[in-house]
C-alpha cells in the first residue's frame, strides 16, 4: 500500500536517496501477515518526525498511520537495526573517501539535553545546569557516529564513557586512539588501556587562550552535535526509553549519510552522462 496522492515534504526521500537506503531496510519476518505498507513511506514518516519534532500522534494523515510507523521504529530499535544501518552507511562513506572501513581513531564527548517529564531516565547535570539526559557519543575522524549511549544527565562523563566503551570492546579491531576533553582525565585513562587496549588522549584547552578556540580533533565531535541539532526531535529528549533516544540519533545520522551518498551517486551519474555525450 503506497501513500502517493500528496505533495512531498522537504524531509521526503529523493529517488537517489531511496536507492542508497533501500538495500539496508530489514526484510519482513517470515511469519505473520505480509507487509502491506511501502517501506519508503515508513521512512518518510520517520524523517518527518525527526526533522519537525512532532509527536507520534501528530503525524500528518497523508503519511502512514502513526501506529504502523511507531511499530517499525520500535521493532528496529529493539533488534538493533537502526545501529546496524548507521554502521553500514558509515562504512560505505568511509570507503568512498578512501579510508579503511574500520576506524583507527575516534573522538569521545557527551551532550546534555533537557528531558520532558515522560522520560524514564532523568538527572541533573550541575555543570551544564540541565535536567535531562546525556548522550555519550563516539565518532570517527569524519564525524560519523560509531556508538551513542544515553544515560541520565547526572552520570559523570568518565562513568558514561566506561559504559559506552564496554559496549564497543572487541568490536573495533583497528581502533587504537581516542581523543577526549579534560572531563575524561584521571583513572579512566588507565582503565581504557588495561580493559580495552586503546589509548585515551586528553586534548586540553590552553590556559592562556581567550574566547573561542578550535581544538585539534575535538571540533569534529562538536560538529557532529551541530548536525544533530538540526533535528528538532533531538533538541530535547522527548523519548520515554533511552533506547528510543539512541535510535533517534541513529535515524538522524542515517538521514545525513543517505543524503551524502545520494549526492555522490548523482554526481557520478552526471559525470557518466557527460562522458557518454
Amino acid at each position: 500500500m503506497r501513500f502517493v496522492k500528496r505533495k512531498p515534504y522537504p524531509s521526503d526521500l529523493t529517488d537517489p536517496q531511496w536507492k542508497k537506503l533501500a538495500p539496508h531496510i530489514p526484510p519482513a519476518h517470515g511469519r505473520g501477515a505480509p507487509r502491506r505498507v511501502d517501506m519508503r513511506d515508513i521512512i518518510n514518516a520517520l524523517r518527518y518526525l525527526a526533522r519537525t519534532g512532532c509527536q507520534w500522534r501528530f503525524l500528518p494523515h497523508d503519511l502512514p498511520p502513526w501506529e504502523i510507523v511507531y511499530y517499525y521504529f520500535s521493532q528496529w530499535r529493539d533488534d538493533g537495526s537502526w545501529e546496524q544501518i548507521n554502521r553500514d552507511l558509515g562504512i560505505e562513506i568511509r570507503v568512498n573517501v578512501g579510508k579503511d572501513p574500520e576506524p583507527s581513531a575516534g573522538i569521545l564527548d557527551s551532550q546534555s539535553v533537557k528531558s520532558t517529564e515522560m522520560s524514564e531516565t532523568r538527572g541533573y547535570d550541575a555543570g551544564k545546569k540541565v535536567t535531562g539526559i546525556k548522550r555519550h557519543t563516539l565518532v570517527d575522524t569524519l564525524g560519523l557516529v560509531i556508538k551513542v549511549v544515553v544515560l541520565a544527565a547526572n552520570i559523570q562523563d568518565r562513568d558514561g564513557a566506561r559504559t559506552l566503551l564496554e559496549k564497543l570492546k572487541g568490536k573495533l579491531p583497528r581502533l587504537k586512539i581516542i581523543w577526549a576533553d579534560g572531563g575524561y582525565q584521571g583513572a579512566l585513562l588507565d582503565w581504557v588501556k588495561q580493559v580495552c587496549d586503546w589509548i585515551l588522549t586528553i586534548v586540553k584547552r590552553s590556559d592562556t587562550a581567550k574566547g573561542f578556540q578550535v581544538l585539534p580533533h575535538r571540533w569534529i565531535v562538536e560538529r557532529t552535535f551541530g548536525w544533530l541539532n538540526r533535528y528538532r526531535r533531538l533538541s530535547k529528549n522527548y523519548e520515554r526509553l533511552p533506547a528510543s533516544s539512541e535510535a533517534m540519533v541513529y535515524l538522524a545520522m542515517i538521514t545525513l549519510m543517505t543524503k551524502r551518498l545520494a549526492n555522490e551517486l548523482t554526481c557520478f551519474a552526471d559525470s557518466l552522462t557527460l562522458l557518454i555525450e
